[in-house]
């Protein structure tokens, strides 16, 4: 017989597990980059921009779906943008078309943005509220996107680009794992009947404090995404390594993103979660510049203590963002986990464009200064009211 303990914790770890599956699609476009350079002879610009479909159509939709989720419950959505997300990235390869690449690859996006603001709510839903649960859900995504590099890799190296229809596989696991967590959300509450939630009525949206958080983010997602497109092919060159060397700094990009979700959750709740947001910012700023100036071997710890930056107030910004705008939870989720995340995206055909007419070093150079602007920008925040408990 399933303990309350057991209904509330596996949905979060199904959820958890199906995010890992979805954002595998994320971190999958960013490891095509250096296959599509050395197979279609792509320049930076172009490869950038297959980065960029990705993203654009992401950003733009990701909080309208926010915004119908937090009118109706759209639970469906979880496996269907699973299996859209996995279906653009699978036919990726199909054609040697710059055109039909990309608008599959912006079919994947579209399959991500559906994802992230529905699965978030349930994710809230389903933890309660509670910090360290919402970072093992962000866990499972910085897993996927950890896990895409090498998977990638062993699939298109093998086989060519042509191969690349056997990247569906984590969307049809996705899908079914979205649907096992549905039921355990279901059954979660039939067990718990008189379990608190948080209640969002007479409490009020706080846009200023939102919008600054935005920003911040935006900045975050600007470097993160400009190292995803480019730190391959930039370890490569520094190191005077091959594909191996590039794919293992990207893996390293990923990974340690998923040590630091985790650690964000557990430092949040000693510390408080805007503490730990303006540590990680300043922490990012030295991380990036030595990603940028350090040669050599060197540059792998540079790029691990990048991602730990980075990734320890990936899940405070999902509940902070929601907990400034407690009426409209899905369009926090779907601002702080999709639109600021998916707009760095626009900004690698500039740095593409820039290292064709440089180099990749003075293209990335400026990333340095974006956390320093995120630093700023979150400094005044202060942490939302807490809300008032009501029976579920």
């Amino acid at each position: 017989m399933a303990t309350n303990s057991d209904a509330r914790t596996g949905p979060i770890t199904l959820l958890s597990l199906g995010h890992g599956c979805v954002d595998v699609y994320q971190g999958a476009v960013a490891a095509l980059v250096p296959f599509l350079v050395t197979e279609r002879a792509y320049t930076y610009a172009a490869a950038s921009g297959v980065v960029l479909a990705a993203s654009l159509l992401s950003s733009v939709v990701q909080p309208m779906f926010g915004a119908l989720t937090d009118r109706w419950a759209m639970p469906w959505l979880l496996p269907v943008s699973t299996l859209a997300g996995g279906a653009g990235v699978a036919l990726a390869g199909v054609s040697g078309s710059y055109a039909l690449t990309l608008a599959v690859i912006a079919i994947s996006g579209i399959g991500v943005a559906a994802y992230h603001p529905e699965a978030a709510r349930v994710a809230r839903d389903a933890s309660r509220g509670s910090h360290t649960a919402m970072g093992w859900f962000s866990l499972g995504g910085n897993l996927g996107f950890a896990a895409a590099p090498p998977m990638v890799a062993a699939v298109i190296a093998t086989g060519g680009l042509r191969a690349s229809p056997l990247l569906i596989v984590p969307a049809l696991a996705g899908a079914v794992l979205c649907a096992a967590a549905l039921r355990g959300v279901a059954a979660s509450a039939a067990a718990e009947p008189g379990a608190v939630r948080v209640s969002r009525a007479g409490a009020m949206d706080d846009w200023p404090s939102f919008a600054r958080l935005s920003g911040a983010i935006v900045c975050r997602s600007i470097v993160f995404v400009g190292l995803s497109a480019f730190i391959s092919l930039y370890v490569r060159e520094r190191t005077g390594g091959g594909a191996a060397s590039g794919t293992a700094a990207l893996f390293v990009l990923y990974l340690g993103g998923a040590v630091g979700t985790v650690t964000g959750g557990a430092l949040a709740t000693r510390h408080g979660r805007l503490s730990v947001v303006r540590w990680s910012y300043a922490l990012t700023v030295l991380a990036v510049a030595g990603v940028v100036l350090v040669p050599g071997p060197a540059l792998y710890a540079f790029v691990a203590l990048t991602s730990a930056g980075l990734y320890v107030p990936f899940s405070l910004h999902v509940t902070l963002g929601q907990d400034y705008l407690p009426r409209r939870v899905g369009v926090a989720g779907g601002v702080t986990l999709g639109l600021t995340v998916s707009i760095g995206g626009i900004a690698s055909p500039f740095i593409g464009a820039v290292a064709d007419v440089t180099s990749l070093q003075t293209a990335l150079a400026p990333l340095i200064a974006l956390p320093v602007l995120g630093w700023l920008l979150v400094r005044p925040l202060r942490e939302p009211a807490m809300l008032e408990a009501a029976p579920a």
